[in-house]
């Protein structure tokens, strides 16, 4: 099974738990086609949603009226070597974009752990990475176009409204359509990967320390065991060393194919089918899926380590809280797995990253850990979910944007100092509310 647009005109997302028929769907392949379905729209009293890839788990793209695939509105419209800044149509896959970047000697700062996404949805829903010193994609943004509710264009940059752009940079897809995006890049970099299993008492006790001397942290602790994943990538100018001989070369890509890919991927996901059906035996296979994971080190292109294959479909849930409350959140997430009435299958994720001045940014104003949790495909996840949200609102917990929480408007407009200046924004870039679905109205009001 695989997300996006059906021969019968329905659509489903990557992970296959929202579906819908709209009316119609668009694919424009130029602004000014997204200017033609703005108006069509408004004509015939419809409401807009944008979907990029697919990857949120929420229904924040679901629409029974006119669904927009950017799928076609790709690209990279222009570089500007001298500030590096590079102007990309708002459709283009962060997997597609990464490499022409590296082209021409200019990297992404930070990225998240997939790269499956679209430019306009990564930023959308304040996607993002892991590292101290580093913030979410978002916060690259320096320049917009988008097409408002009444179907003009808006240029947002440095010189035309750097005001409302800030405010725009993490949208919802609630303030138009966006149809480029110009991000800030830097110069191309390698990282120096070091992933290992240690565990995770050690990893809890070291983490603030990796957290302020590494570039790049994060773990994975899997549910049952002691162990945890660590993950440490530091940036460097470096050039991957030659290999000392062909024996060796081999070795070291044998190693990262079978932790990225066998185990990973294939032997991960014939275990979660198995758990599902025989839901006693997660523990078990838990700990057999870490004492497979060996040490892995190696020096490549940051955007080959940042992001990974995900091919096993799950339902995910993220809350990001102020740093200094990260480690005792997770430690409290752990104590409630063993309450739960089904074993989990999936790792808890740990990542950090520095605040940011994005109205609707997870990051807002303060350094944050962000903690997800996941469930396999087709498995029950309420009781655990909304165990981890209870968790979450004792520290102010925000939800990300595209992954599963039970929010909405009377909680979130409490944990965003400036909610009131996206509401403003709103108003003005789309006063009849055309681009809102039922999730927005519940996250927003109307």
């Amino acid at each position: 099974m695989s997300g996006g647009i059906k021969p019968d005109g329905s659509w489903r997302n990557w992970a296959g738990n929202q579906r819908s028929r709209p009316v119609r769907i668009e694919h424009p392949t130029s602004e000014t086609d997204v200017v033609d379905l703005v108006h069509r729209a408004a004509s015939d009293d419809l409401r807009v949603r944008v979907v990029g890839a697919g990857h949120s788990f929420t229904s924040i793209a679901r629409t029974d009226d006119v669904l927009v695939s950017l799928d076609r509105l790709t690209g990279i419209e222009c570089f500007d070597d001298t500030t590096g800044r590079v102007r990309v149509r708002a459709g283009t896959r962060l997997s597609h974009l990464n490499p022409l970047l590296d082209e021409r000697g200019l990297a992404m700062p930070n990225l998240g752990d997939i790269a499956y996404q679209s430019v306009a949805g990564a930023i959308s829903t304040s996607t993002h990475g892991t590292g101290l010193g580093f913030r979410s994609i978002a916060a690259g943004v320096v320049g917009l176009r988008l097409v408002a509710g009444d179907g003009s264009v808006v240029v947002l940059d440095d010189t035309h409204d750097p005001a409302l752009r800030d405010v725009a940079r993490v949208g919802l897809g609630a303030l138009g359509v966006l149809t480029e995006v110009t991000l800030q890049c830097v110069p191309a970099f390698n990282l120096h990967a070091i992933e290992e299993i240690l565990p995770v008492d050690q990893v809890l006790s070291s983490f603030d320390e990796w957290a302020n001397s590494t570039d790049h942290v994060e773990f994975f602790w899997m549910p049952y065991t002691g162990l945890a994943q660590v993950k440490r990538n530091t940036r460097t100018d470096e050039v991957p060393p030659p290999a000392q001989n062909q024996r060796h070369a081999i070795r070291r890509r044998w190693k990262r194919f079978k932790n990225k890919e066998l185990l990973e991927n294939v032997a991960f996901g014939a275990m979660n089918h198995v758990g599902r059906l025989r839901p006693a035996l997660i523990p078990r296979l838990n700990r057999m899926a870490f004492n497979e994971i060996g040490r892995a080190e190696y020096l490549t292109t940051s955007y080959s380590v940042f992001a990974s294959e995900r091919r096993v479909r799950f339902y995910e849930m993220e809350y990001a809280v102020p740093r200094e409350s990260g480690l005792e959140a997770f430690s409290r997430v752990r104590a409630l797995i063993e309450t739960l009435d089904r074993p989990i299958s999936f790792p808890i994720e740990f990542r950090i990253l520095g605040g940011d001045d994005i109205p609707l940014s997870t990051a807002y104003g303060r350094d944050s850990c962000f903690i997800a949790v996941h469930v396999f495909r087709g498995t029950p996840y309420e009781q655990y979910f909304r165990g981890v949200e209870e968790i979450m609102n004792d520290y102010g917990g925000r939800p990300h944007w595209g992954k599963l929480h039970f929010q909405d408007v009377d909680v979130l407009a409490g944990r965003y100092p400036h909610w009131a200046r996206f509401q403003e924004a709103r108003d003005r870039l789309d006063p009849a509310r055309r681009f809102t679905n039922d999730y927005l109205d519940r996250m927003l009001g109307l």
